[in-house]
């Protein structure tokens, strides 16, 4: 029989390695309550964030509970953003910086960014991805990444996390053990990465393998299907992938936290409280929820499975109570990091020259430029996924119309653009001849409906210029094209400022 004081420490344990999410700019009061009952973390969306000044009296409010309250924030600094999801990212993402190739700069990046974090009162970034894009049609990765080599991605990798914990913020390097070989977006559904034990290694690995030679404290587990180390499990809750290949092999004696515990990779086959116990039995130390399920019910729901689990023999106790051990351990180092440098950020300077830095251009578009009269901008627009969001401005339109008065500009996505009989109708977004064509797309090769629109633009006005904001690819190659390797808003603001002549 289990006495009250027995299931109280379980339910504190339990409570304690979990990072939920809640909804508005002010803390609930169950969160408040959870916190004084043992909440050692919750994590902050886009929803929780209006101005930093309004996160800072946020943050403030929860630290008030708990002063080593780990205040977690899902910010990469390009096109996923949260910070400034209203306006867009006023730094370049991965992508751009790994195609600059300057570690300096990257450094100086991610200090930028800790330092407004830090500021915010934000404690640990669930960021940077370490993630190779070794798939051009991964729908998940992208941008996100710093490229398609490993020997690129591992050395930004260390710079962006020596950056972001100088200025006193924790990283988080995700998504292990590495979420750039597959296709499909795990929000959704199960991605399998095939590669056998060599090629993790040489492809995989070694950006990981950086970012626990720069200090990282924390790792995010992916969810995804590695048949090499695990047949069965997706590596979130896989001991051969978190103990066996993390801890002993790796080495890594930092907390592991999970990514969205809520995503169908693994709630479809588990469900949400399922998940949760497999991940912590596997070698989870904090389980991050709330993107999506950002409730007290959710909440109690997850902490009665643990607890459960621990009842029932199928979670063991001394792995719970080790995971919020790890937790407490991470808190009080977080909570002891020291910025250094200037404690404010440079909100006019390093991110937007990253991004000018970052530019590429092809074809004869320097014949093209600068632009004289006010050009005429199509934006085609992908659906995005879940982890950049609906809500964050991306585009070239409104910085350019600010140089150029009189630009004009449509938005459109591939259901717009489809006719009553099924095929795409481009014809009207061309502007009669004489008046400059721009083209905005966003990782143009992935998308069907977008390259076959492209294509048929350029070939209706081969003076068009093509912007790319996403993965360079090969759709209308004879075009002149502008490259930013990223939609933040920094990128946009480059992109006019080559197209007007402002570059």
């Amino acid at each position: 029989m289990v006495s009250s004081k027995h299931s109280q420490e379980l339910r504190r344990l339990a409570r304690s390695v979990l990072q939920p999410g809640f909804v508005g700019t002010e803390a609930p009061d169950w969160v408040l309550r959870e916190i004084g009952d043992g909440l050692a973390s919750v994590v902050l969306f886009s929803r929780n964030i209006v101005t930093p000044e309004q996160v800072a009296r946020l943050t403030g409010q929860l630290r008030a509970e708990n002063p080593e309250l780990i205040i977690a924030i899902d910010e990469e600094a390009g096109d996923v953003t949260r910070i400034e999801s209203a306006t867009g990212s006023t730094r370049p993402g991965n992508f751009a910086l790994g195609t600059v190739d300057d570690t300096e700069l990257t450094e100086a990046v991610a200090a930028d960014l800790g330092r407004q974090l830090r500021t915010a009162g934000v404690s640990l970034d669930y960021a940077p991805s370490a993630d190779v894009n070794s798939n051009p049609d991964n729908p998940i990765i992208g941008v996100r990444s710093f490229g398609v080599d490993a020997k690129v991605v591992a050395r930004h990798t260390g710079a962006w996390i020596r950056g972001l914990q100088s200025a006193g913020v924790a990283a988080c390097a995700k998504h292990f053990p590495g979420h750039g070989d597959v296709a499909v977006d795990s929000h959704h559904g199960l991605p399998v990465y095939e590669a056998d034990r060599e090629r993790i290694a040489e492809q995989a690995l070694p950006p990981f393998r950086a970012a626990l030679d720069a200090g990282v404290r924390a790792v995010m587990s992916g969810h995804l299907l590695v048949p090499a180390y695990d047949p069965d499990l997706p590596a979130t809750l896989s001991r051969r992938i978190l103990e066996e290949l993390l801890r002993q092999e790796l080495g890594f004696d930092g907390i592991i936290v999970t990514d969205a515990i809520e995503m169908g990779a693994v709630t479809g086959r588990y469900g949400i409280g399922g998940a949760t116990v497999r991940a912590v039995a596997a070698g989870a130390d904090a389980v991050c929820v709330g993107g999506e399920n950002a409730d007290e019910g959710t909440a109690l729901q997850l902490v009665n499975a643990l607890v459960e689990a621990v009842l029932a023999g199928g979670l063991p106790e001394e792995r719970l109570a080790e995971a919020s051990l790890r937790v407490r351990e991470f808190a009080a180092w977080a909570a002891g990091l020291n910025p250094a440098g200037a404690a404010l950020w440079d909100a006019e300077g390093i991110g937007f020259t990253a991004a000018r830095r970052a530019i590429r251009l092809t074809g004869a578009v320097r014949h093209a430029l600068p632009l004289v009269n006010a050009p005429h901008v199509v934006e085609l627009a992908p659906t995005t996924n879940l982890a950049i969001g609906k809500e964050t401005p991306w585009g070239v339109a409104a910085p350019l119309g600010e140089r150029l008065p009189g630009t004009t500009s449509v938005r459109v996505g591939r259901e717009e653009l489809l006719s009553r009989t099924g095929t795409l109708e481009t014809r009207a977004l061309a502007p009669a001849a004489g008046r400059p064509l721009v083209v905005v797309v966003r990782d143009a090769a992935r998308h069907t409906w977008m390259a076959q629109a492209l294509t048929e633009l350029v070939a209706a006005r081969p003076d068009a210029i093509v912007v790319e904001m996403g993965l360079p690819g090969t759709v209308a190659p004879s075009a002149a094209q502008i490259f930013t390797h990223g939609a933040t808003a920094a990128s946009g603001v480059a992109a006019a400022e080559v197209l007007a002549g402002a570059l």
